[in-house]
């Protein structure tokens, strides 16, 4: 079964500047970035057949993949003026 990966752009197309800029100028966000899309594919390969992993640490993956996209969606966030997700409507 072929599965998509998710790229942050294509989850957060609105936030389009703030990830080139956060990707260029945070060396943070660029490293999480980086660590998020690598592991993005490798969970894709794994789903797809392409590379081996039991359940139980693909669920791992999988909830290691939400957390960070948790933050970084946080930082994008931050960076465009909104809300952090905090549910306060806090603007940084």
């Amino acid at each position: 079964m072929h599965v998509d990966h998710h790229p942050l752009i294509k989850d957060f197309p609105e936030l389009r500047a703030e990830l080139q800029r956060l990707r260029q100028d945070d060396e943070h966000f660029s490293r999480q970035s980086d660590e998020y899309e690598a592991l993005d594919k490798r969970i894709c390969r794994i789903e797809d057949g392409i590379e081996l992993l039991d359940d139980a640490a693909l669920n791992q993956l999988k909830q290691g993949r939400v957390a960070l996209k948790d933050d970084l969606a946080r930082q994008l966030k931050i960076a465009a003026g909104q809300c952090c997700g905090c549910g306060n409507g806090c603007s940084a």
